[in-house]
């Protein structure tokens, strides 16, 4: 397939939820699979957002340059084989989304432009991700005070942050601090 008429720099969106007591074996599954992602080419980068305290969801965020290069990822052998690896630590299965465009955090604007270094990528995820996970659970725990300590308000909550970092705050903050992230000239 091709798929190179779509829009550039698009990112794979993971949700998974470790089953009870099978978070260490997930998280060597993470080490084992990010650095062979990381190999394909055309990937840009990838961001584990891990639960908070009590919840399970992992939101796991792979960039790559276009379509056609994250389609030979996801359809990969090497893939298809981890995902089999992990399916029973699983309590949902493997599921993703692929969002295109360029709004995803710390994407370069040109194929060749530079990236942020590692440490302000850092500092802003999690200048981020730190209030909106305190936030959000003190918001909905306040409105829907039966969801505490749910499988649903947990799912209410992760569903809440993420969106939250990813469709508004990260394009945020990442368009007002463009100059500090990247300074002119570089």
């Amino acid at each position: 397939m091709n798929y190179s008429t779509q829009q550039d720099h698009v990112t794979l969106v993971i949700t998974h939820s470790p089953l009870p007591g099978k978070t260490r074996e997930y998280e060597a599954w993470l080490e084992e699979i990010m650095p062979m992602a990381a190999s394909f080419t055309g990937h840009l980068g990838v961001n584990v957002i891990r639960p908070q305290e009590g919840e399970t969801a992992y939101t796991i965020l792979v960039r790559f340059a276009d379509l056609d290069r994250l389609y030979a990822w996801i359809h990969s052998p090497d893939r298809q084989a981890l995902v089999a690896k992990v399916s029973g630590l699983l309590d949902q299965g493997d599921r993703f989304e692929i969002r295109p465009g360029a709004a995803f955090w710390f994407t370069p604007q040109t194929k060749k432009g530079p990236t942020p270094a590692k440490w302000k990528q850092y500092l802003l995820t999690l200048g981020v991700i730190f209030p909106s996970t305190n936030f959000v659970p003190w918001f909905w725990g306040t409105l829907l005070p039966a969801g505490k300590g749910t499988l649903w308000g947990h799912l209410l909550n992760d569903a809440s942050v993420v969106a939250l970092v990813v469709f508004f705050w990260m394009p945020l903050v990442t368009r007002l601090l463009k100059n500090w992230l990247i300074p002119k000239g570089q």
